[in-house]
């Protein structure tokens, strides 16, 4: 954790990297300055721990998973609901990781529960999508150290209208129609889902 502390602070410079605390664990918060005032909510630790990854996938051992939070949020306030649940998530997959001794990359999905409730009050997605950065390609490139390349892998809440079409489709396509309306791995309280209509498994 500390080299990779160091790596960030380097990256982005000490003063935007602080380390928050949360329901007994730790996490990267790293600001962004400029326009858009993008803050990033990180793991830590998970690096440490080597995925078993499957053999295509040599080389993606190493990662930490981030939200790109936006700057309307307050992350300070613990009894909000409609923002506390990034601490949450970020804690419950790297611990699932970690005890489960398994990996998550580029394209995998996951529920919110059996209930498949949605995220929160203000988040009505109810499954996520993990993916490589998107718009932070430049800013979160993997960071090489001694012996590993620690790569970096967005959350990103999707409907499930586009989880089915993900599993119709594909995740190529999902990311297409993403890149179409511009939606990122940046969190936003007021996107609507990518599919402006039911979408037909046979169509193009």
């Amino acid at each position: 954790m500390q080299e990779l502390h160091n790596s960030l602070s380097q990256r982005f410079g000490s003063n935007q990297v602080q380390i928050m605390e949360r329901n007994n664990d730790a996490f990267f918060l790293i600001h962004i300055p400029g326009p858009k005032e993008l803050r990033i909510l990180m793991t830590t630790g998970l690096s440490d721990h080597r995925m078993n990854v499957h053999e295509k996938h040599t080389g993606e051992e190493w990662k930490e998973l981030y939200f790109l939070i936006p700057s309307y949020w307050d992350l300070s306030d613990e009894q909000d609901s409609n923002m506390n649940w990034v601490f949450d998530w970020l804690s419950k997959l790297k611990n699932y990781i970690i005890s489960h001794d398994t990996w998550l990359g580029h394209g995998h999905t996951l529920q919110t529960g059996k209930e498949m409730n949605p995220i929160s009050p203000n988040m009505k997605q109810n499954h996520f999508i993990l993916s490589e950065p998107i718009e932070l390609t430049v800013e979160l490139a993997p960071i090489q150290l001694k012996d590993k390349s620690i790569g970096f892998l967005a959350l990103i809440p999707i409907f499930a209208d586009e989880m089915d079409y993900k599993q119709g489709k594909g995740t190529a396509k999902l990311f297409s129609k993403f890149a179409l309306q511009n939606i990122t791995e940046k969190l936003d309280n007021f996107r609507s889902t990518a599919l402006k209509t039911r979408w037909n498994f046979f169509a193009k």
